[in-house]
């Protein structure tokens, strides 16, 4: 099953990694404690939207951005459906 959780964290992640950042630097400067940080990275807690926006600000990153970018991730994991066409009919 995909979580929008886990890809969130994941692109969170990503960005603050990219950045060159601590969890501590991005923690304070998001008003967050470092381990819920750390747990919304790893997609154990799914934050709610102020938080999401918060750490996105201290990242410098749009929160449409972040979502874009987990939304890809999520089709990018996803099985095609596939249909059958039966000529015979």
């Amino acid at each position: 099953m995909t979580l929008l959780r886990t890809h969130l964290g994941s692109t969170l992640r990503g960005a603050r990694t990219a950045q060159g950042r601590t969890l501590r630097d991005v923690a304070k400067t998001a008003r967050v404690s470092l381990g819920y940080l750390s747990e919304v990275e790893r997609g154990q807690k799914e934050a709610s939207s102020e938080l999401l926006n918060s750490i996105c600000a201290a990242l410098d990153l749009s929160l449409s951005t972040v979502i874009t970018s987990a939304l890809l991730e999520i089709k990018s994991h996803e099985a095609p459906v596939l249909t059958v066409v039966d000529d015979a009919a």
